[in-house]
C-alpha cells in the first residue's frame, strides 16, 4: 500500500443500507436540507429535499457533516499515563481513548506519539513500543470504532531520535511525521521565562536544577537538531510520508520548512510565520482549544486572529478531543471572519484528510466513505446525536 495515496480498507458491511433525511447536509461548498443514502459503507446518493421512505431516519433538521479527521492528538498518552507515576494497562487505555475520540465525532484519528523527548528517562521513551503494539493489536482485532493511524512526533534535539524513528518508519499505520524542537529560546518558547515557568513546574525543579536543565537542552540541540531534522525529512520524502513542521516562529523557520517539503505547519507561534506558511502553500494547523478558550495557553498567536485573516486551514483537538467540533462551530459563528459553516467544517474534515493523503473520506460526496456525524446545536453548543464510520453506527 503506497503512502502516496492511502485508501484504507473499510469494515465489511454486507448489503447494508442507511437512509438519512431532513438533515442540513454540509458539503465543502454549501449547506442544504436533503437526504443521504449509504450502501455498503459508501455514500451512494445525495438529494435535495426530504423523503417519506419508511426506512428513512428523520434527522429533524440537525447538521449532517463528514466524520472529523484529527491529525494531532496526545489523548492516547493521557489515558495510558493518567497521573504521574501511574501506567494503565495498554489495551484498555487504547479502548478508552477510542471511545473518547468517537464520542467527539472523530472517525479518523492520527495518534501523535513522541519519538524522543527533552527528558532522558521519559515514560514516553520507555513505553513508546508498548503503545504502538497495543494500538495495532486492538485495531487488527476489530476492537476500535474510529480509524486509528500513527503520527510520529520527532523531537530533533534528542540524541537518539533518529535511531528510534528509523526503527518505526516502516510501521504500516504510519502516515504522518512532524519534526519538533523544544529548545529554550526559540519556536514555542521564544521567551525563556515561559520555558522555565512551564518545565520547572512540570518537573518540580529548583532554580539550580532548572538552570542545568536549560543548559543541557541547548547543548543537545546544537549537537543533534539540524542533523536529525534533515535525516528524518530525507527518509520521509523517500517514502512519500507527509511531513509537518512544528512551532515555526520566524520567516527563516518557514523558509526552511518549505524547502524541506513540509505540507503542514503545525501550531505556528507568530502571525508572521503563519501568514508566510499559508502563502508558501503549507496548510496552517492550529489547536481547537485555542479557538474555544479564546487564545493560546502559551501566549502565542491566537487562532482566531489567523481566521480573521483567512490563513487558518486546519483545526486539531491537540489535548482535548471535544474541542474540535466545538471550535469548528464557533469559527462559523464568528462575525470577524469569512468562515461560513461549509468552510469551517472543512478545517476538521476535508482539508486534514487531503493533507494526509486520505482521499476516500472527509467530504459528503457520492462514492466516498460514509463517515458521518449528526450534530444538533443546543444553547450554542454542538451536541452529537450519532456517529457512523463506513455506514456503521459507532455512537
Amino acid at each position: 500500500m503506497s503512502a502516496m495515496d492511502l485508501t484504507l480498507e473499510r469494515p465489511q458491511l454486507e448489503n447494508s443500507e442507511l437512509l438519512l433525511t431532513n438533515a442540513r447536509i454540509v458539503t465543502e461548498t454549501e449547506v442544504f436540507t436533503g437526504t443521504l443514502k449509504v450502501r455498503n459503507g459508501l455514500i451512494s446518493a445525495i438529494d435535495r429535499g426530504n423523503t417519506r421512505a419508511a426506512k428513512a431516519q428523520d434527522c429533524q433538521g440537525a447538521y449532517l457533516i463528514p466524520g472529523l479527521v484529527e491529525l494531532h492528538t496526545d489523548n492516547l498518552e493521557k489515558h495510558f499515563s493518567p497521573r504521574p507515576g501511574v501506567i494503565w494497562p495498554s489495551h484498555p487505555a487504547v479502548l478508552t481513548h477510542d471511545a473518547h475520540i468517537v464520542s467527539s465525532g472523530i472517525t479518523t484519528v492520527f495518534d501523535a506519539l513522541s519519538v524522543g523527548d527533552i527528558v532522558d528517562d521519559s515514560s514516553r521513551l520507555t513505553h513508546l513500543r508498548t503503545l504502538i503494539d497495543a494500538l495495532s493489536e486492538t485495531r487488527d482485532a476489530g476492537m476500535l470504532r474510529a480509524d486509528h493511524l500513527l503520527h510520529l512526533r520527532c523531537e530533533v534535539s534528542f540524541g537518539e531520535t533518529l535511531q528510534l524513528f528509523e526503527e518505526l518508519v516502516d510501521h504500516p499505520l504510519l502516515q504522518l511525521v512532524s519534526v519538533m524542537d523544544h529548545t529554550p529560546g526559540q519556536r514555542q518558547f521564544v521567551r525563556e521565562d515561559k520555558y522555565r515557568q512551564y518545565y520547572q513546574g512540570k518537573h518540580n525543579l529548583n532554580n539550580a536544577e532548572m538552570d542545568a536543565f536549560t543548559h543541557k537542552r541547548k547543548e543537545s540541540a546544537l549537537l543533534h537538531s539540524d542533523r536529525n531534522r534533515k535525516a528524518i525529512v530525507a527518509v520521509c520524502q523517500a517514502r512519500g510520508i507527509p511531513l509537518a513542521s512544528h512551532d515555526d516562529a520566524t520567516l527563516d523557520h518557514v523558509a526552511e520548512s518549505a524547502a524541506l517539503g513540509m505540507r503542514i505547519a503545525e501550531f505556528p507561534t507568530t502571525w508572521e510565520a503563519a501568514k508566510a506558511s499559508h502563502d508558501q502553500g503549507l496548510r496552517v494547523l492550529m489547536g481547537a482549544p485555542n479557538i474555544v478558550r479564546g487564545g493560546s495557553h502559551s501566549g502565542n498567536i491566537a487562532a482566531a486572529e489567523l481566521a480573521s485573516a483567512g490563513v487558518l486551514d486546519i483545526l486539531s483537538s491537540d489535548y482535548y478531543p471535544a474541542s474540535m467540533l466545538h471550535a469548528a462551530f464557533r469559527l462559523a459563528s464568528m462575525e470577524d471572519n469569512d468562515y461560513d459553516m461549509a468552510r469551517a467544517i472543512a478545517t476538521v474534515t476535508s482539508t486534514p484528510a487531503r493533507c494526509a493523503n486520505l482521499h476516500d473520506r472527509g467530504v459528503i460526496e457520492r462514492g466516498k466513505r460514509a463517515d458521518l456525524v449528526l450534530v444538533e446545536p443546543r444553547n450554542q453548543l454542538p451536541v452529537i446525536q450519532n456517529v457512523w464510520r463506513s455506514g456503521k453506527r459507532v455512537y
